[in-house]
């Protein structure tokens, strides 16, 4: 039976890979592992190890704690439906992929306006 926080993790692996363009193929070969086991790793069928959770880390450029962002404290909740759909993610890697800041930058308000909240600030 596959565990809730397995397909958590799952989930936020293929959401950080995503995000970052990076194909099934291309991270599991740097990860010394077929696309097939990191595929079954992304949908929960297999447990990811410790050691492998931080490479994981390492290669998608998160902490190892962003794996187990959005589960309730010391229970196995189920995978949260918020997270981030595949569209979404495109979207995400192709705003990233602007050069321009200006333009980037209007994009990113003009979100935060359509979606009604508060832009984050940046830090300076």
């Amino acid at each position: 039976m596959v565990h809730p926080v397995d397909i958590h993790v799952g989930k936020k692996i293929r959401q950080a890979r995503l995000v970052r363009g990076m194909t099934q193929s291309g991270v599991a070969k740097q990860l010394g592992l077929s696309f097939q086991q990191l595929q079954k790793y992304e949908t929960g069928y297999n447990r990811v190890s410790a050691s492998k959770l931080f490479e994981l880390s390492q290669l998608l450029d998160v902490p190892p704690s962003y794996f187990f962002d959005g589960l309730a404290s010391g229970e196995a909740a189920p995978a949260p439906t918020n997270l981030m759909d595949d569209q979404t993610a495109k979207a995400v890697q192709a705003l990233a992929s602007i050069q321009d800041e200006k333009v980037k930058n209007h994009l990113r308000s003009m979100i935060h306006e359509i979606a009604g909240c508060e832009p984050v600030a940046e830090a300076s």
